[in-house]
């Protein structure tokens, strides 16, 4: 989700990539709630961030705690790391309502955090 709000929101001032340190394809969830802000990821990939070594990194945003705590291993010593732990909603159970309204509520979350940054670093 932080990927399509940052490609939607900083258009070309910035390159954008997205990796992780677990690759699980593309959450259905995430896909639908994102389409319903009117920003297509369908297209994206899970990808691993050992496929983007030797790239000189402005910013690296980790958007949960595993990932904050196990990302330093990036050699990116001139990089801006910011770090947001938001709620993962794929780890809601409930009704089809409770499980949707987890994914609208990161997702808002997410928009605000990505709106902001482009705001304060890309503008």
């Amino acid at each position: 989700m932080a990927h399509g709000f940052l490609k939607t929101y900083a258009k070309d001032s910035a390159l954008v990539y997205s990796a992780g340190i677990e690759t699980h394809g593309l959450n259905p969830g995430a896909v639908s709630i994102m389409s319903e802000a009117g920003i297509d990821i369908s297209s994206h990939t899970s990808n691993h961030v050992d496929e983007y070594n030797g790239i000189n990194w402005d910013f690296i945003i980790t958007v949960c705690d595993h990932a904050n705590e196990n990302c330093p291993f990036i050699a990116a010593p001139n990089a801006k790391r910011l770090h947001h732990n938001f709620s993962d909603p794929s780890k809601v159970t409930g009704s089809t309502a409770e499980v949707h309204a987890a994914f609208l509520k990161t997702r808002e979350e997410i928009r605000d955090y990505i709106a902001t940054f482009v705001n304060d670093f890309l503008t």
